[in-house]
């Protein structure tokens, strides 16, 4: 037997327990959480026993209280697996915004409830997200070791995650929770490639380097797809439908608030500068179809009478309210009408005018694949990056467009709103 499988034994036992804890995490945070956020409250209002004499009040509350806590946990769980999802900021509206639609349901259905149970149990649900976070923090750190040879060295230049260069195909008796390696170099030898199978035997996980790397930066790289890639980027028909069903949903019921916003918004257009408050213009849209968008007009009337050009910092052409529209993305409220007729989703890649698609085609590898899904008033490039004002901010927004269609999912929406919020009260990546 040779020494690096000597040295890997002794880890694998090491690693195979962390493992089963961490699988039993989960079902230990639900367990202890439910009883600490269900039976405090309870106690305190019913008293000892009160489970001997459960009427319809107290099921529906602790009902309540038990699917708000689970949906809070596994929302958490999810919203993790991406990059700059810093799970802290998102408790209180992740468990505020969860409760609320627990009493929303209990109150259009007139189930009888205790208000003083569930704002309790909304209470300790707080305080038991918080303390989860910061007692677990140290073990939520991903700890990688990164096989020195092809594009895997770059990302020891990312500030995410311990990421340890590894000098020899050998752990060392060093707990990592992955290994990192570009399983596409021609640098990797015998030695190293037999390291990388020893680590698969012992239950740790052998990560491409590409895998690591969108998971950081939240882009997916297109210079090069591969046809496993374009299996990976079609979006999911089912989660589609019930996109489009949330999104005309979201509209009706938001409406008493955006219509009152939309006249106040459009009086203050049309007396700030001469010209339409409306702005109407041609984008391109799913299927590489055109489509007309609606907005507010922030600019100065035939502020492009010289042809399409991309919004910069401080540009000239924006009117005085135009700037306030903008920085809290009032001007976009019109599109609402566009998602109702179905040309755009409330969250997807923004459009872009047919004169740019046609440049960014010719420039930018693979760019038309960013029309196979809808197009949204907000997207995962403009909370992350902002708004792209030349080729090369295009380039890296069109990446993460891709990581958007990669990971079509409602998680990933859920931390999209987050961050539009975020976004709109700091007025991130206006121009």
């Amino acid at each position: 037997m040779n020494k690096g499988m000597e040295v890997t034994y002794p880890y694998e036992r090491r690693h195979s327990r962390w493992y089963e804890k961490a699988l039993l995490a989960l079902p230990f945070h639900l367990l202890v959480g439910l009883l600490f956020v269900l039976l405090l409250p309870s106690l305190e209002r019913w008293g000892w026993g009160y489970w001997y004499a459960m009427n319809e009040v107290r099921s529906n509350t602790v009902l309540a209280i038990a699917l708000s806590f689970v949906a809070i946990t596994l929302t958490q769980r999810r919203l993790l697996r991406f990059p700059g999802a810093h799970i802290v900021s998102y408790i209180v509206p992740t468990v505020t915004s969860v409760f609320l639609v627990a009493i929303a349901l209990l109150f259009f259905t007139r189930e009888g409830y205790s208000r003083q149970v569930l704002f309790s149990g909304y209470l300790l649900t707080l305080t038991w997200c918080f303390a989860s976070y910061f007692i677990g923090i140290r073990y939520r750190r991903l700890k990688l070791g990164v096989v020195p040879f092809g594009a895997a060295k770059d990302l020891l230049l990312a500030e995410s995650g311990d990421l340890r260069m590894l000098c020899s195909p050998d752990l060392c008796g060093v707990r990592v929770d992955g290994i990192v390696a570009d399983l596409r170099s021609d640098e990797l030898t015998p030695e190293w490639e037999r390291f990388l199978a020893r680590c698969t035997l012992c239950h740790i996980p052998v990560y491409h380097v590409k895998q690591i790397s969108e998971s950081i930066t939240g882009r997916v790289q297109i210079e090069h797809l591969a046809e496993n890639d374009f299996g990976s980027l079609l979006p999911s028909g089912i989660y589609s439908f019930f996109k489009r069903c949330f999104d005309i949903a979201a509209i009706v019921i938001t409406s008493p608030i955006t219509i009152p916003l939309m006249a106040l918004t459009a009086i203050a257009v049309k007396l700030d500068s001469p010209g339409p408050v409306l702005f109407i213009q041609n984008r391109v849209g799913q299927g590489n179809k055109d489509y007309k968008i609606y907005k507010f007009r922030s600019m100065c009337r035939d502020s492009e009478k010289d042809g399409a050009k991309l919004a910069q910092s401080d540009d000239m052409r924006v009117t005085r309210v135009g700037k306030i529209i903008r920085r809290t993305r009032l001007d976009e409220l019109p599109q609402f009408f566009n998602v109702i007729k179905g040309d755009m989703s409330l969250i997807g890649p923004r459009p872009e005018q047919r004169a740019f698609v046609e440049q960014f085609e010719r420039e930018i590898p693979f760019y038309i694949y960013r029309h196979v899904v809808k197009p949204g008033i907000t997207g995962w490039a403009q909370v992350v990056q902002g708004y792209a004002s030349d080729a090369d901010d295009t380039r890296i927004k069109i990446q993460h467009d891709f990581y958007y269609i990669k990971h079509f999912s409602l998680w990933l929406d859920i931390l999209i709103v987050f961050k539009t919020i975020k976004t709109i009260l700091t007025g991130f990546g206006a121009k």
